[in-house]
């Protein structure tokens, strides 16, 4: 897929705002005592992620965040890029650049919450904030700095990596009309909302993006959530499963740029500026790209698939989720001083943004609905 931005102007728009982006909290949080003075050193970077080969929007964001550092370099960076085809651990990006195997990495943050718990929090958490709020908590809001206390000790740095916006609540092959539906229901499901699943009595399961039509159209599992419209249809799920849920559990889900903490910090000042610029202008363009194709994609399903049937959860269920949620949230807080202090940071953040969310988009929303 081609990215939204046109290219001569993606470099242009970077070029003019590196020179300014070193005053944002998450670059003042990363400013190393690496030589200032620009050199004409090459850099070679492996970048592995977690998608398979050609995988659109994900794989877009990766090659356009390597194309970008590549051109403001002029040639001086250059990365290599392996998908999970290649590396065959699409759940081992972690552990591959925090050893050096790889110096930089795609993934979901979420997916090291069996390592490093903390880690859970920086994708998207359960009824909490949206894309923009969240992005507003992590360049403004101290979401940058709480999540290099998570990576730090683990000698990896985190960045932003791309957002989907509000995800699809999933796919599922009978329709939920009560909690007793979710007891045994086995789901592909990762993060916090596997946990609040498995409390209400399903049995939440993690499974590669290229395994999981397999496991729905053979019955290993009896529903999955992915991500949405822009990534869902070409999946062909609908195929097996005709009832389309909407979300609850990850209403902004932020990818990341994963970096191996001791290469970072060998770099000069200059290359370190060029790739933070590219990391976040290629994760700002995940999340327009994302958008626009789940909303052509959700024109064209209606039209195309009119034996989908979208569907919300019962309150019933909503209020059991959230119910668990709240209770997992203060047992999480009260164990790890470390996961208060990013619950309470998210909470708080969440109250204020929420209230603006409110008064601004939804009143729009509201506005424009009441008229002909």
């Amino acid at each position: 897929m081609k990215s939204l931005f046109n290219k001569g102007a993606v470099t242009a728009i970077v070029l003019l705002i590196t020179a300014t982006l070193s005053g944002c909290g998450e670059d003042n949080a990363q400013q190393s005592a690496a030589p200032a003075t620009p050199s004409n050193e090459h850099y070679n970077f492996r970048l592995a992620h977690t998608w398979p080969t050609n995988f659109p929007i994900f794989g877009d964001a990766i090659h356009s965040m390597a194309t970008m550092a590549n051109k403001m370099s002029n040639g001086r960076i250059n990365i290599t890029i392996d998908s999970k085809n290649k590396h065959k651990a699409p759940f081992g990006i972690f552990d591959m650049v925090k050893s050096g195997q790889y110096d930089m990495g795609h993934s979901g943050s979420y997916y090291w919450k069996g390592k490093v718990p903390n880690t859970l929090y920086f994708t998207s958490m359960p009824f909490g904030m949206t894309a923009e709020e969240q992005y507003a908590w992590f360049y403004h809001g101290g979401g940058f700095d709480l999540t290099q206390k998570v990576y730090a000790p683990h000698n990896l740095i985190s960045f932003p990596g791309g957002n989907t916006g509000n995800q699809m609540g999933g796919w599922f092959q009978k329709e939920i009309n009560s909690i007793e539906d979710l007891q045994g229901l086995k789901m592909r499901i990762p993060g916090f909302a596997g946990e609040i699943l498995a409390k209400v009595g399903g049995k939440p399961t993690n499974i590669p993006a290229g395994e999981l039509y397999t496991a729905l159209e053979r019955g290993t599992i009896d529903a999955l959530e992915w991500v949405g419209p822009s990534l869902d249809l070409r999946m062909g799920f609908h195929k097996v499963a005709p009832y389309y849920y909407t979300g609850w559990h990850e209403p902004g889900s932020e990818m990341q740029f994963l970096f191996n903490k001791e290469k970072w910090e060998s770099l000069p000042a200059d290359i370190q500026e060029i790739l933070r610029v590219s990391m976040r202008l290629a994760a700002y363009d995940m999340y327009a790209h994302s958008y626009h194709e789940s909303a052509v994609n959700w024109d064209s399903m209606k039209a195309d698939y009119p034996n989908i049937q979208v569907k919300s959860f019962p309150n019933e269920v909503l209020q059991a989720m959230k119910d668990v949620n709240d209770v997992l949230i203060a047992e999480y807080a009260a164990a790890d001083p470390l996961a208060k202090e990013i619950i309470d940071s998210q909470a708080a953040y969440l109250k204020k943004a929420r209230a603006w969310t409110k008064i601004s988009d939804q009143s729009y929303y509201e506005t424009m609905e009441s008229l002909q």
